[in-house]
């Protein structure tokens, strides 16, 4: 098994443990293909849920650019509602499941198809 399928593998883990979330494999496979080199760098890998700046980034440069989404109060809504299922709690919120919860929350999985 390769890198990349270990943390597909970890990221599935994350979605059944921590988000409570029976994750399309598929779906999340291709999410974490999208996420690129960040997924192996360990600053890059992990989403500051508390940092407004990464917030902002990933609401235009995900959201809005990756997604196709028009901006307003409904992306900030929805990037809200991961971190709660992630847990605000939980340190550690890895980029590619918690793209993977926003894709979903969104209804943007043809995005990826």
């Amino acid at each position: 098994m390769g890198k990349r399928d270990e943390l597909i593998a970890k990221y599935a883990d994350d979605l059944k443990n921590k988000c409570k979330v029976n994750p399309d494999m598929d779906l999340l496979t291709k999410v974490t293909i999208g996420c690129g080199p960040s997924i192996y760098d360990n600053d890059a890998q992990t989403v500051a849920a508390s940092d407004k700046e990464e917030l902002e980034r990933i609401k235009n440069n995900f959201l809005i650019k990756k997604l196709g989404l028009t901006d307003g109060p409904a992306l900030m809504e929805g990037i809200e509602a991961a971190v709660d299922t992630y847990g605000k709690s939980e340190r550690n919120k890895y980029r590619a499941p918690f793209y993977y919860l926003l894709v979903k929350h969104f209804g943007r999985e043809a995005v990826y198809k």
